[in-house]
């Protein structure tokens, strides 16, 4: 007797289960990945972080982390990317209400008043930048933290006080400079002319092309009545622009024909047209 095989097809709810078993196989395994990838992810995402802080155009790095922040307001590494980049991009003041959310922030940190403090500073609040410096513990000591303080110090004219921070500031960092320059600056204001010419040339010899040094520099000698440019490096654009700040100060002191020929001089060493020595010089002998 013949026998007759019959092809019998699987049951449909055994196609269903099969089908979701695969659907869920593949569904697992593309979350597995995802999660493998998810460190990958935040160690981009941190790197691409940094380069917006330190490389990118402070524009389009404001614009990176608001678009970051709006994906997710509850991180503070974003919301302190936002108010650092905005700082860097000349926008401070817009810069206060994000860096107030930072030190709200169960995960702010010291530098975060001290940054905070920086901002106010830069919007001229010097009682809120003091406020956010004294949250800041005694045993937090950074070169950024007392450069503040001494500027906060000397806003309020308490002298000593100023140049202790000072002094600390520039111990705490390899690149003293700024400190110097800083505190140069301070002793012009008090009058303290020979004491600011010191500083200056200290801030010169650890960044010998700190123009506002050289600058400040050929201030502090004019106000001694000492016209003569410092035996400093300079280039010949950089001597025109000294001679015109030298010219200009010896000018306001009464010393019109000393000006007036070092004005000229000015004119003579720039390598191109020096406009505001010009003009300097047509007002003067108008």
């Amino acid at each position: 007797m013949t026998r007759i095989l019959r092809f019998i097809p699987a049951a449909p709810f055994l196609l269903g289960v099969s089908v979701l078993a695969l659907s869920a196989c593949n569904s697992t395994t593309r979350a597995d990945v995802e999660r493998a990838l998810d460190p990958l992810n935040v160690i981009d995402e941190t790197n691409m972080s940094d380069i917006m802080l330190t490389a990118a155009d402070p524009s389009e790095a404001v614009n990176y982390f608001r678009r970051a922040v709006e994906a997710d307001p509850t991180r503070v590494d974003l919301l302190r990317g936002l108010a650092t980049s905005l700082v860097r991009a000349g926008r401070a003041a817009e810069a206060l209400t994000v860096w107030q959310q930072v030190v709200d922030h169960d995960g702010a940190m010291e530098q975060d008043h001290v940054d905070y403090a920086d901002a106010l500073i830069r919007t001229g609040d010097w009682d809120g930048a003091q406020t956010q410096l004294n949250a800041v513990p005694p045993t937090f000591e950074s070169y950024e933290r007392y450069r503040l303080e001494a500027m906060v110090a000397d806003s309020d004219e308490q002298w000593d006080r100023a140049d202790s921070f000072y002094e600390t500031a520039a111990g705490l960092t390899t690149r003293p400079a700024n400190v110097y320059n800083n505190w140069g600056y301070s002793h012009l204001t008090r009058g303290d002319y020979p004491g600011a010419e010191d500083l200056f040339l200290r801030a010169i010899s650890y960044d010998p092309e700190l123009f506002t040094a050289k600058n400040n520099l050929v201030l502090a000698r004019a106000a001694q009545g000492n016209y003569t440019l410092p035996l400093i490096n300079m280039t010949q654009t950089e001597r025109a622009q000294l001679l015109h700040t030298v010219a200009l100060a010896a000018i306001r002191r009464g010393d019109v024909d000393e000006g007036r020929g070092l004005l000229n001089e000015a004119i003579d060493t720039h390598p191109q047209h020096f406009e505001a020595a010009v003009e300097a010089l047509r007002a003067l002998d108008a």
